[in-house]
């Protein structure tokens, strides 16, 4: 209670309580001095029309204050009304030791009380003291009347004075200060109708320049509607400078204690609207999260059908596509769905710390829908999409080598085909019939260098058909085909066979008639057909197509080429040894006179062909090493991709598991409030996604190399797998750990515990964190607990562990976690809600009733909230409910998971 100001004419050290100390001690009543004759008054009218508002409850009344109570009847009556209790019986007698005794029962009855009593006694009420009447009464007013009023644990004055202020702060001109002249202009007690009765007073007509209007006003309302009598007179208060305190707090007592029940209401309507919005906000949570697992899981399901197929394409151009398609997965499709996954986790863990907080049961998603149930199904994703990404690379080789070897093939092809076009007419000649002997012994040496020039051709042949076999076994799409031309060389092949025996049985059967043929034609024949078809085999060599992966392959093809260089100056002596043949056979020709016909009858091949070709070769040679050198050039750009993809994988990867390492230790040794933690935090963050743009690099290399077909990289351990592996798995960590921070937020919030608190408990788990992993085991808890004063050494103190470790590790994981640590120590002290608040609270709007009703509902809460609750409360099945009824207590326990009381 604030000190009365010093004009006061008499103290009030008569009324301490022994529980509360109304008045300050310098504030001691002066016997001697004299009540200010305008407060004295005021508090004779106030006081008289309290004490009357009590009295006419038992048929009576009193008109003058010190002379009523003179005799101690009616002053016993007002104390036995205002209390609901019975004083002793009164004495009956009319003398003056009757009257005294009787005013001493009622002034021990009003110490039973715990109020003191200084420097009053029954003499002086007897006698008539208007000051020591006075006083006694403001004592009683003060202990039945104020002394219960408290808000925010104030005293009954400050608690009196906050509630007004409270109230009036939103109107104009009313500034709620002290119970005296904050009341003068009548503004403050209007507002205080019109807050609660807004029906009662037009408050928006009345004017501050009126203030004796204004208080007749309230007077006259508070008398009619509210059952207050008229305590106060407008004009003396509107013409006294400072109204009496005391008179202004016994007239605003009345209305607090008339308005109690409608407070009462607000609070019971103030708790269930936030227990609902608390539920709303929940069930809005797992409809979210229901949505978004069913979504992620639709995905998870129409994507594993596409990666299981496993269907290869015949074509190079399509295979690529399924590669890109497979590209675009990876980087544009799955990334967010890696977000999604994260954040599903994170909401999980968010709705249930909220559930736990406000003693709602844990959430339970549909069956299906766990986070382990997703945590399978991509589980299973990423295993189908880890080998279809190796099946593609498989594929395009594949097809790679078959085209190679079909190019390969229509190559060899055209040049046996080319090379036996027309044989199978010549074998079939019978020019040997009408020939001369010549003729005869010409065919025959030719037929000869034919059989030779058929068994060079026979290694083409077998390649030709290994490389058709080769295309089958590689199941080449095109493989009927290369069967049939392979098949109808083969015929071919076989048939040239049979002429050719049956063309040499002619040619033997007339062997004896004919001469010995011109051996030089014959040499020649003999050795420019091996050296012609070396020529061809060089000119197919040097025209074969090559395929490499790496600068060793490529070097090898080009010491075969250059062991083949070395040997044209072996081939070129071969051919002036055979052009020297020819070179004899014109000089002995023209030295006998010979005329030649200029055609070899052993051979088709001119020395012009042999020339021809031997040119043939000497052009390829260079341009064979043209082409070696461009791959050798390809080979070498490649290792430049390998070495720049190795680079940078080998800064990144570890980048990544550094990064790992650091958010386990942050999670266990950040200091700070849980706020500077989260910001830290989100910075951290913020930096790993700034690093995004190295991945992102790194990928655009990594495409660059599967371009130009390079599956290898000997200078890195770290794959682009391995990366983007690494990667997801770094961002769902960070936000995990970020998470954890925001639950000991909403944790810390909602149990009401300082920062100090919590990091007194983030302390204690730290320093037996062991492992530094986040994580106690039970030795390390109980350690812990056992430092911070638990008795948990006696048979008693194992028992009372095991049923702390169950509120902790309710999942028998064998550890326990700092959220289940911080949940344990604030448990027991947090305030929360329970089903029985709000129950109560419910009971109140019913007015005590076991059933509400909807019009109760919609006029005690805001609408969306009680259409809430109408929406979800059964029917009243009690006798004594009108139809429609509303069961609020079943309601009230289902929203904490407890069955029907």
């Amino acid at each position: 209670m604030m000190a009365v100001e010093p004009q006061a004419q008499y103290n009030t050290s008569y009324m301490m309580s022994e529980e509360h100390q109304y008045m300050s001690p310098e504030d001691e009543w002066d016997r001697d001095l004299l009540l200010d004759p305008a407060w004295e008054k005021q508090q004779r009218k106030t006081f008289t029309a309290w004490c009357n508002s009590h009295l006419r409850k038992a048929g009576t009344q009193i008109e003058n204050i010190e002379d009523d109570f003179r005799n101690g009847l009616k002053l016993m009556l007002l104390l036995e009304v205002i209390s609901g209790e019975r004083l002793p019986k009164p004495d009956k007698g009319k003398m003056r030791f009757h009257k005294i005794a009787n005013v001493n029962k009622a002034l021990d009855f009003i110490c039973s009380k715990g109020v003191k009593l200084v420097s009053i006694g029954a003499e002086e009420i007897v006698d008539g003291n208007t000051k020591m009447t006075l006083g006694m009464i403001w004592t009683i007013i003060l202990r039945f009347a104020i002394q219960d009023i408290s808000v925010e644990e104030t005293s009954a004055k400050e608690g009196l004075l906050l509630w007004c202020q409270r109230k009036t702060a939103p109107y104009r001109n009313v500034n709620v200060q002290n119970f005296h002249i904050s009341w003068k202009d009548g503004l403050a007690l209007c507002a205080l109708i019109h807050r609660h009765r807004p029906d009662l007073i037009d408050y928006s007509k009345l004017r501050k320049d009126d203030p004796i209007g204004n208080l007749n006003t309230a007077f006259e309302v508070a008398e009619k509607y509210l059952d207050i009598p008229k305590m106060l007179d407008a004009e003396d208060i509107v013409n006294t400078p400072k109204p009496d305190e005391k008179a202004i707090m016994t007239y605003v007592s009345c209305f607090y204690h008339a308005f109690a029940g409608a407070e009462q209401a607000e609070t019971a309507a103030n708790r269930i609207c936030k227990v609902l919005a608390v539920n709303q906000e929940n069930e809005k949570l797992m409809e979210e999260y229901e949505k978004l697992a069913s979504e992620l899981l639709e995905w998870i399901r129409k994507t594993i059908p596409w990666l299981e197929n496993r269907m290869a394409e015949q074509q190079m151009k399509a295979m690529q596509q399924k590669l890109e398609d497979f590209r675009d997965y990876r980087r544009i499709h799955k990334p967010p769905r890696v977000q999604e996954k994260c954040q599903l986790e994170i909401n999980f863990n968010t709705l249930q710390t909220k559930l736990r907080l406000s003693n709602r049961p844990a959430f339970m998603p549909s069956e299906g829908k766990m986070v382990s149930d997703i945590a399978n199904a991509w589980k299973g994703l990423e295993q189908v999409e880890k080998g279809y990404e190796e099946w593609l690379l498989t594929e395009i080789r594949r097809l790679e080598r078959l085209d190679h070897l079909a190019e390969k093939f229509k190559q060899k092809c055209s040049l046996h085909q080319s090379w036996t076009s027309g044989k199978e007419e010549l074998l079939s000649m019978k020019d040997y019939e009408s020939a001369s002997l010549m003729e005869i012994r010409a065919l025959m040496r030719k037929h000869e260098a034919f059989e030779s020039d058929l068994a060079a051709h026979q290694d083409r042949v077998e390649q030709i058909a290994a490389i058709a076999q080769e295309l089958n076994e590689l199941d080449y799409h095109d493989a009927s085909s290369v069967n049939a031309r392979c098949q109808g060389i083969c015929d071919q092949w076989d048939n040239l066979g049979t002429l050719t025996q049956k063309r040499r049985d002619s040619l033997e059967r007339v062997e004896k008639l004919w001469e010995t043929i011109d051996q030089l034609y014959l040499e020649f024949a003999k050795r420019a057909a091996p050296f012609n078809n070396w020529m061809d085999g060089a000119m197919e060599d040097l025209q074969d197509m090559f395929i490499v992966h790496s600068t060793e392959e490529i070097h090898s093809l080009i010491t075969a080429h250059d062991q083949f260089k070395a040997t044209l100056p072996e081939a070129d002596k071969e051919r002036m040894a055979t052009m020297g043949i020819q070179s004899e056979i014109v000089k002995i020709a023209q030295t006998y006179g010979i005329k030649l016909s200029g055609v070899n009858p052993y051979t088709n091949l001119s020395p012009q062909d042999i020339t021809n070709k031997w040119e043939a070769v000497k052009h390829l040679v260079p341009l064979r090493d043209q082409m070696l050198q461009e791959e050798v050039a390809r080979q070498q750009a490649n290792e430049r991709l390998r070495r720049q993809f190795a680079a940078q994988a080998n800064i990144i990867g570890p980048w990544i598991q550094t990064k790992m390492e650091e958010i386990g230790h942050v999670s266990v040794d950040i200091a700070g409030s849980l706020e500077e933690q989260m910001n830290n935090l989100k910075q951290y963050e913020q930096n790993i996604i700034n690093y995004k743009c190295n991945i992102d690099k790194l990928e655009g290399d990594h495409q660059l190399s599967q371009e130009s077909l390079i599956f290898d990289n000997k200078h890195t351990n770290y794959t682009m797998e391995h990366i983007r592996v690494g990667w997801e798995q770094l961002l769902t960590t960070i936000a995990r750990t970020i998470n954890e921070v925001e639950n000991q937020i909403l944790t810390r919030d909602a149990k009401g515990i300082s920062q100090e608190q919590l990091n007194e408990f983030r302390a204690s788990f730290n320093h037996f964190d062991r492992k530094r992993n986040g994580m106690m085991d039970p030795d390390d808890f109980r350690a812990c607990l056992i430092s911070m004063g638990y008795d948990l050494v006696s048979s008693l103190g194992e028992v009372e562990f095991a049923r702390i470790m169950t509120l902790v590790d309710s999942n028998n994981t064998g550890v326990v976690t700092f959220q289940a640590f911080i949940d344990f120590m604030t448990r027991e002290t947090a305030e929360t809600d329970t089903a029985d608040q709000v129950m109560a609270s419910f009971k109140i709007l019913a007015s005590d009733k076991a059933y509400i009703t909807v019009d109760e509902l919609r006029r005690e809460l805001p609408a969306e909230q009680a259409e809430y609750c109408i929406s979800r409360m059964t029917r009243y099945i009690g006798a004594d409910g009108p139809a429609g009824a509303l069961d609020y207590i079943s309601f009230s326990s289902a929203l904490y998971g407890e069955s029907d009381l």
